[in-house]
């Protein structure tokens, strides 16, 4: 027979409303709001034009929506002498994120890797040294930059701005894969060395299809720190292959002509899509690297 008076086994439910939950989702909220604000404000500016800006409610939504403001800014809005919007320094973006992507995360990769797991005489100064790198302010090293690629007869040019940030990017990145690869248990590198794995064959058989989310995380902070960078683009180039961001400035510092808000939020937000696309597309990977001790000491 069951006891009436028997208390209930088991956890608490919690409340859905408890103190604790609003004042968690409250800041949530709040923290949202102040972020997303400037973001809305930013589109509804790109998509109305210039006699509906002049009204001054910046937060309504348009009126009449117009796409003009985003062809402009992509084809045709001058940046000095030149009237073709950032089209030109999108490609010049391009070309220097993905040569600069793939060497800097493949070197770094197999530097961690190295680190890690084939420990070589001097490797924990050569490991002290690489991160004493990655604290040292980077505008210290413009000017010894600038004289060094002019001695190799690389700068103003796209390959110098490469080599720029696959140097800059190696420190945190190889801290990022030395502490991964480090975390994988020891059996798994002697298990496949009695199989006869070598060095190259463990990194490629065994450590990149489990590392995928490191990678990722590798991937996400790179494409961001290198397409969102603007002083290495503007002093280590020409305008010929100026960077996005430097045609961004370009363009909303311009002088010439009556102000185009709409033109400028639109251009803003153009430079800022491939970023956050990647992280959109790659987003769960990245949280999953992360959690794996992708960061971790």
């Amino acid at each position: 027979m069951h006891n009436s008076d028997e208390v209930p086994n088991g956890t608490k439910p919690k409340k859905i409303f408890s103190r604790s939950n609003i004042i968690v989702y409250g800041t949530l909220l709040i923290i949202s709001i102040y972020y997303l604000l400037p973001l809305w404000v930013m589109v509804m500016t790109s998509l109305k034009g210039m006699p509906e800006i002049r009204m001054g409610n910046i937060f309504s939504p348009p009126l009449e929506v117009t796409f003009e403001p985003w062809v402009k800014a992509w084809s045709y809005a001058c940046t000095g002498i030149n009237c073709d919007g950032l089209s030109r320094g999108f490609w010049n973006s391009v070309q220097i994120l993905i040569p600069s992507l793939i060497l800097s995360i493949s070197v770094a990769s197999v530097n961690g890797y190295a680190l890690a797991n084939w420990k070589f005489k001097g490797s924990e100064v050569f490991f002290t040294i690489l991160i004493f790198g990655a604290f040292i302010p980077y505008q210290i090293m413009i000017y010894p930059i600038v004289i060094l690629l002019r001695e190799i007869g690389l700068m103003g040019s796209t390959a110098g701005l490469v080599l720029v940030h696959t140097i800059f990017g190696m420190p945190i990145l190889t801290l990022l894969f030395r502490n991964h690869f480090a975390a994988i248990p020891e059996e798994l590198f002697k298990a496949a060395r009695v199989d006869g794995a070598g060095f190259w064959g463990i990194y490629f058989k065994v450590l990149l299809p489990m590392s995928i989310p490191i990678f990722v995380v590798a991937m996400i902070l790179q494409v961001t720190g290198i397409w969102n960078d603007f002083l290495f683009g503007v002093i280590y180039t020409k305008p010929a292959t100026y960077p996005m961001t430097v045609q961004l400035n370009n363009i909303v510092n311009s002088v010439q002509g009556v102000k185009e808000y709409n033109v400028n939020m639109a251009a803003t937000l153009l430079t800022g899509l491939v970023p956050l696309a990647i992280y959109f597309v790659s987003g769960k990977l990245f949280v999953r690297g992360i959690a794996a001790g992708a960061v971790k000491g």
